[in-house]
């Protein structure tokens, strides 16, 4: 008996081990934009619905949205499905979702969670806040 528990804990944590890899996740990297809202590369989000992206930023650059509730959310455009291949989802027309072209996942822009399978796990969020004036992206 105890030899037979054994050997289910041995394997149990072998398995284990393999759960939740590195490369199962998008990176850490740091982030820190900023940019006025009147800047005419960000006309798209004075409207609810509106989405940019910011190329320089995150992994694979960055996705700013507007919100319904007014407010605005920014992820990082590296697919969360294999972020290890770093492939960067592209805005789909109308921009209420993102689709990663080398899978064919997509993802809800309003809070970043998967719509189409092979996502299963949502897009890295990044903190955002406004002064009124500016729009600052974080982690």
């Amino acid at each position: 008996m105890m030899r037979r528990l054994g050997m289910i804990l041995l394997i149990l944590g072998l398995n284990c081990l393999s759960c939740g890899k590195a490369s199962d996740y998008v990176p850490n990297v740091s982030v820190n934009f900023q940019m006025s809202l009147t800047d005419p590369r960000l006309n798209a989000l004075h409207n609810t619905g509106g989405a940019v992206i910011i190329n320089g930023y995150g992994v694979a650059g960055l996705i700013i949205y507007r919100q319904a509730t007014g407010g605005y959310a920014a992820y990082d455009r590296c697919s969360a499905y294999l972020p290890q291949n770093k492939c960067a989802v592209t805005l789909d027309n109308p921009s209420l979702t993102v689709t990663d072209p080398c899978s064919g996942a997509k993802w809800i822009l309003e809070d970043g969670t998967p719509a189409k399978a092979p996502a299963v796990k949502s897009l890295k969020a990044y903190a955002v806040n406004t002064n009124g004036f500016e729009i600052f992206v974080q982690n």
